[in-house]
């Protein structure tokens, strides 16, 4: 595994109207946690986190080794990314929270599940594959953490399935979800409703239209009831 460097800065920028200046000047706050220590509040390149993420494409779960600059303590800090806010609206990064751990301790992570092919069941039975589980947890240590699990579904069939104990993990490393898990299975097409159409000579029935009874309005209805009632007195007279 290849190390990766991240360049910071101790911040002394706080508060909100600080920390726009701080990003207007091309720096992203950050925080680096760590058992036993306070927290740090970091400032890092904006333009190098980017040019990082783009490298890794997924930075959860990659080593990232935090070089604090006027830290003569460490020359490197081993973390992993805890957690990073974006801008709701544009997708910029806005906030990031680092986790400095020990290389020599086991810690838990969650790795991607990849599919690799295309399963027989789809190309020539008209399957769909599903993926159900797109990331599993292990446990390991921060150097052994596989950066995926490929899967080659490309002899999969409609019925099949894979299961968390189908993966190959490596030496080192524990899977902690349910090893009966199904992490990806071929199903069969979905069949289309077929309406049948009518014999020959038959019409089609129309549903039938129920029309609601209007309800005379108020003053016509009082003067049909006035008639009425003349009806009535002259038949007494």
């Amino acid at each position: 595994m290849d190390e990766i460097f991240l360049e910071a800065e101790l911040r002394e920028e706080k508060g909100r109207g600080k920390v726009k200046d701080l990003r207007d000047k091309g720096f992203i706050p950050a925080v680096i946690y760590a058992d036993g220590r306070e927290s740090q509040a970091l400032k890092v390149s904006n333009s190098a986190l980017i040019r990082l993420v783009h490298q890794q494409h997924r930075i959860e779960g990659v080593i990232i080794n935090i070089k604090i600059k006027d830290d003569k303590k460490f020359k490197s800090r081993p973390c992993l990314i805890k957690e990073v806010q974006y801008d709701p609206v544009h997708g910029d990064i806005k906030h990031v929270d680092f986790n400095q751990i020990s290389l020599t301790k086991a810690i838990k992570v969650n790795v991607p599940v990849v599919a690799k092919g295309e399963p027989a069941g789809v190309k020539q039975e008209g399957g769909a594959l599903e993926h159900i589980l797109w990331e599993v947890e292990v446990e390991c240590l921060p150097t052994n953490i596989p950066k995926e699990f490929e899967v080659d579904v490309a002899q999969m069939k409609i019925g099949d399935s894979v299961h968390v104990k189908d993966l190959i993990v490596p030496e080192g490393v524990k899977i902690l979800n349910d090893q009966t898990s199904i992490i990806l299975s071929v199903a069969a097409p979905m069949k289309e409703e077929v309406v049948a159409a009518p014999l020959e000579g038959e019409v089609p029935q129309e549903p039938e239209v129920i029309k609601e009874k209007k309800e005379a309005p108020a003053e016509e209805g009082a003067q049909e009831e006035g008639k009425k009632e003349g009806k009535e007195k002259e038949k007494g007279k």
